[in-house]
C-alpha cells in the first residue's frame, strides 16, 4: 500500500516526519510518498526555498528511511494529489481546507473530490480532532508544531527544523 503526504514541507518539521512515520504505522503502508507542488495551494505568497533546494532536502530526509520517497507534481488540490494512492496523509488544518468549497468550482465539486479519497489519515493540530476521519496517533509535542512558526522565526520553534533542512532554513532567514 503506498500512501501520499502532500505539502510544501518549508522547511520540514519534526511533526512532518512524526506525521509520516504515524500513518506509515497506523495504515501498513509500505510507502510513504512526500509529494511538493510544484506551485503550493494557498502558498504562493511566502517566500521560500526553491522548489529543488526543498526537494533536495526532502530526499536527504528520505534517504534514510527506505519507506520514504519524494514526489513533485503540477497538481494543487489534495484531492487531485490522491487520486493515484491507496491513501492521503494530511494534518487536520488541510482537511479542513479539502472540505472548504471555496477551493472548488462549487458544492457539488467539492463533495465528488472528497468522495473520490483513498483512506484518509489525519494528523490532530492543536486541540482539532476531526471527525469522521482515521486520526494519527501523534504524541501532544508534535501536535503545535508549526512550519510557519519556523519561517516566521519563533523563538519556540527552534528545535523544529529537521537536522537536514538546518543549513538551508538558516541561510534563508
Amino acid at each position: 500500500m503506498i500512501g501520499c503526504y502532500p505539502g510544501s514541507f518549508n522547511p520540514p518539521t519534526v511533526a512532518h516526519l512524526a506525521v509520516a512515520q504515524a500513518a506509515v504505522d497506523a495504515a501498513g503502508l509500505d510507502r510513504l510518498d512526500l509529494v511538493v507542488s510544484r506551485v503550493a495551494l494557498g502558498k504562493e505568497h511566502l517566500p521560500e526555498a526553491t522548489l529543488a533546494e526543498r526537494v533536495g532536502v526532502l530526499e536527504s530526509v528520505a534517504a534514510s528511511r527506505p519507506w520514504l520517497r519524494v514526489a513533485v507534481t503540477d497538481a494543487r488540490l489534495i484531492t487531485d494529489i490522491a487520486r493515484s494512492y491507496d491513501a492521503v496523509v494530511m494534518g487536520a488544518d488541510k482537511w479542513r481546507q479539502v472540505n472548504d468549497a471555496a477551493w472548488y468550482a462549487d458544492e457539488a465539486e467539492r463533495d465528488a473530490a472528497v468522495a473520490s479519497l483513498p483512506l484518509v489519515l489525519v494528523a490532530p493540530r492543536g486541540d482539532d480532532r476531526p471527525d469522521g476521519v482515521r486520526l494519527l496517533d501523534l504524541d501532544d509535542a508534535h501536535r503545535h508544531v508549526s512550519a510557519t512558526a519556523v519561517r516566521d522565526g519563533a523563538e519556540h520553534a527552534r528545535g523544529w527544523v529537521l537536522p537536514e533542512a538546518a543549513d538551508q532554513h538558516r541561510s534563508e532567514r
